[in-house]
């Protein structure tokens, strides 16, 4: 039997890399295709690994744990703006979901089978945790990079992040039933392969990340 507590690191450290991916790799991609990257990302991306881990491993802590890596390797990519911001938004994010699942949900994700709750569980998610990582950011980065914060600048946008906030609302009203009613699908690995396609996947995505990150610095 596979050790419970080495089970979920690797799961923290698999899922943490994907989303990491996705915002570095997947996400300017979008940016420069015209596409509404960040909201797209948050509404879809983000909330699949979050809710989707929730789902296998039913461990509260865990996305906290993936935010801390996906917003460290997100530290490592120069693309797509400020990568001080989005990663403190990432972490944040990651904390955010912890709060609102916690209190919201039981272990057992099962009990969800009306599609108006699962609807409206996605669409208060995404657009909680869209809002309050934005609003994270605005407040720590400017603490973080030049020590000082000033509330009208945050209070300046607010209307801006709200705007977007609810569209990410909307991709997440449909994102997150989507990825809950896949529990019927049961997925899952053999012991023996688990922790060689768990590392043989974080493994892919630090190599493009750091690999990405070279060629720019290069």
């Amino acid at each position: 039997m596979m050790n419970k507590n080495m089970k979920l690191f690797a799961g923290i450290i698999v899922f943490g890399s994907l989303w990491g991916f996705s915002e570095c790799i997947i996400g300017p991609i979008m940016s420069d295709a015209g596409l509404p990257g960040g909201m797209l990302m948050t509404g879809s991306f983000t909330m699949i690994f979050l809710v989707l881990s929730r789902m296998m491993f039913q461990q509260r802590g865990m996305q906290m744990g993936m935010g801390l890596i996906a917003g460290s390797l997100r530290m490592m990519n120069p693309f797509a703006g400020c990568h001080l911001c989005s990663a403190i938004a990432i972490m944040a994010e990651g904390m955010l979901f912890e709060l609102i699942w916690n209190y919201t949900t039981t272990h057992n994700l099962n009990s969800l089978n009306d599609l108006t709750t699962k609807v409206s569980l996605g669409v208060f998610t995404a657009f909680t945790v869209y809002t309050g990582g934005y609003i994270v950011t605005q407040i720590m980065t400017p603490i973080v990079s030049v020590g000082s914060f000033q509330i009208a600048n945050l209070l300046s946008f607010i209307p801006y992040i709200l705007s977007k906030a609810l569209i990410v609302g909307l991709i997440g009203g449909i994102s997150i039933p989507i990825i809950l009613s896949s529990n019927k699908l049961h997925l899952s690995l053999k012991e023996t392969m688990y922790y060689p396609a768990t590392l043989g996947i974080s493994l892919f995505c630090w190599t493009a990340i750091i690999g990405n990150w070279l060629m720019y610095m290069g």
